[in-house]
């Protein structure tokens, strides 16, 4: 059967069908291809200089640097740091330069440039210097630590962004007139998906291909059919030691509830049954922190001390530092104040993917990160009048979250105390400005 036109084509991936041919087709990087934004700026001019484009994987960096080669006429040659070495440097040179004498300009990209080494980037500076290539070097690394000083000094660095929610939305709305449908998932499915996707144009696009793909006619996924068809099972738990799990409940539950004599009791059930003690004291000293937490901070010490003297004396005698810690974890004030905030916060981690921290609590360790805007506007906290500047922390675009909320309990009424002052403190300096 011969091969037609459409039928090459439905058998390539998605995101090699969905490949920008235009820069207007190129989303999310607006703030690099809008009418007067640098890069359309040198198309405008038809002439473009040496840069380095910065960015996450699955931005789009190989294919702005194919567009503009095409957009002002230059030959596009591509390398890869990973795979190529000086002898291959050398043959694009010569090339380029014979192509230079006929009047044809060159423009050589370079995936992961940061992976050539700091010979390999001196071959780069005589070859950029006076034309022959006119480079592109992408990187997921920063160009100010893994880029010789000399190169970066006759390159301009364009940082280019992870795709926004609104630029993976483009994306499945172009996936949608390849395959003519709706993509099979409900909106809890769809926001899981793009999650899933962390900003990466090209892996969101091979999910979506994995969803069109295997999802049954009719059929609308939703975040637990999602799950089942993107991910691998977990093997199953071994339910042969039923006995051992059900012990160790025992005694966390025990605890958790205060009673010190149960504790003991399901304690010592679990060493007269040959447990490893050791194993006790990782979940006892896991229990330290998520049950009793800030509420008692000595508690995850007086496991820390428990466990250091059953290592020195060994069984029996450290045996009662054991049940001297039981004692200690049951009869503590309790608190999951962290231990809820941890669970919260990598959610939301999850979801937020790879945001930038604000600017203004960057590092400038170099000019280029200076240029940039790293670290402008930071405020000294501890040189503040009231020890606290009230800054924002979190990512640009994220509003401020609360995840950690202490209980009025033990230590944690201090804790409590001390966080509600800084909370007015902020909103009466949020008020001034």
């Amino acid at each position: 059967m011969t091969d037609t036109l459409f039928s090459k084509l439905s058998r390539q991936p998605l995101a090699d069908r969905l490949r920008p041919h235009h820069l207007n087709e190129v989303v999310g990087q607006s703030h690099l291809l809008a009418d007067k934004a640098p890069l359309m700026r040198m198309i405008k001019a038809k002439k473009l200089t040496s840069f380095i484009l910065w960015g996450p994987p699955g931005c789009g960096k190989t294919t702005v640097a194919r567009i503009l080669a095409q957009e002002t006429n230059m030959h596009f040659e591509s390398l890869s740091a990973v795979f190529s070495g000086v002898a291959d440097l050398r043959k694009v040179f010569e090339a380029a330069a014979q192509r230079r004498r006929i009047g044809q300009e060159t423009l050589l990209f370079v995936d992961e440039i940061h992976r050539f080494n700091r010979a390999q980037q001196d071959a780069f500076l005589p070859y950029v210097e006076d034309g022959t290539v006119i480079l592109v070097g992408a990187t997921t690394e920063n160009p100010s630590f893994e880029l010789n000083g000399a190169l970066l000094s006759r390159c301009k660095v364009f940082v280019m962004n992870r795709l926004d929610d609104q630029a993976l939305e483009q994306l499945i709305l172009r996936a949608e007139e390849v395959y003519a449908h709706s993509l099979p998932l409900d909106e809890i499915g769809k926001e899981y998906l793009k999650n899933l996707a962390d900003g990466d144009g090209r892996y969101f696009l091979n999910l979506i291909e994995t969803v069109f793909t295997y999802a049954e006619p009719n059929e609308i996924l939703d975040k637990a059919a999602l799950e089942l068809l993107l991910q691998k099972r977990l093997p199953n738990y071994d339910k042969s030691g039923d006995g051992h799990y059900n012990l160790i409940s025992a005694l966390h539950k025990s605890l958790r509830g205060s009673d010190p004599d149960a504790a003991l009791y399901w304690c010592a059930r679990m060493v007269v049954a040959g447990e490893d003690i050791k194993y006790i004291l990782r979940r006892l000293t896991r229990f330290a922190t998520e049950d009793v937490g800030l509420a008692d901070p000595l508690a995850l010490l007086q496991a820390r001390a428990a466990w250091e003297s059953y290592e020195r004396l060994g069984s029996p005698e450290g045996d009662l530092a054991v049940a001297q810690l039981v004692v200690y974890l049951a009869t503590a004030p309790k608190s999951v104040g962290v231990y809820r905030a941890w669970n919260k916060v990598l959610k939301r981690a999850v979801q937020t993917g790879t945001l930038m921290p604000p600017m203004h609590i960057l590092n400038a360790p170099t000019k280029l990160m200076e240029n940039l805007g790293y670290s402008q506007g930071y405020q000294y906290d501890p040189e503040t009048k009231d020890g606290f500047s009230g800054q924002n922390y979190f990512p640009e675009g994220m509003s401020r979250e609360t995840y950690y909320e202490p209980f009025e309990r033990g230590f944690e009424r201090d804790i409590k105390k001390r966080l509600d002052y800084w909370n007015e403190l902020r909103k009466k300096k949020q008020a001034k400005k």
